[in-house]
């Protein structure tokens, strides 16, 4: 079995969450194409990038509210059991945080 498929064994998100999840995602493909019609559009860059920074902040809330959910749950059940899967879960956990903390 891959790393990978790994993963979805211990996915979880919360009942309910998902689809405020997804109403989200697709509230920042709407902002993405407006987006892209404001740049054919030939508008003001100053108000294209007010626009960039309110789609980053909102994919930056979808994130952090995953990570939250990760951390409550996979995370948490990893360091109960212990041993290399918490070790790995924990480093996983610490690596994602850095990759919000650069973007």
């Amino acid at each position: 079995m891959t790393e990978h498929a790994d993963h979805h064994q211990h996915a979880y998100i919360e009942s309910g969450h998902k689809e405020d999840y997804l109403k989200r995602l697709r509230r920042i493909e709407g902002q993405a194409r407006g987006l892209q019609r404001m740049v054919e559009e030939e508008k003001y860059c100053i108000d294209i990038l007010t626009q960039v920074s309110a789609m980053t902040k909102a994919l930056q809330s979808v994130a952090l509210g995953l990570l939250d959910e990760h951390m409550s749950h996979c995370v948490a059940d990893a360091a109960r059991k212990g041993g290399p899967e918490a070790d790995a879960k924990l480093k996983e956990a610490s690596d994602a945080i850095a990759r919000l903390v650069k973007s």
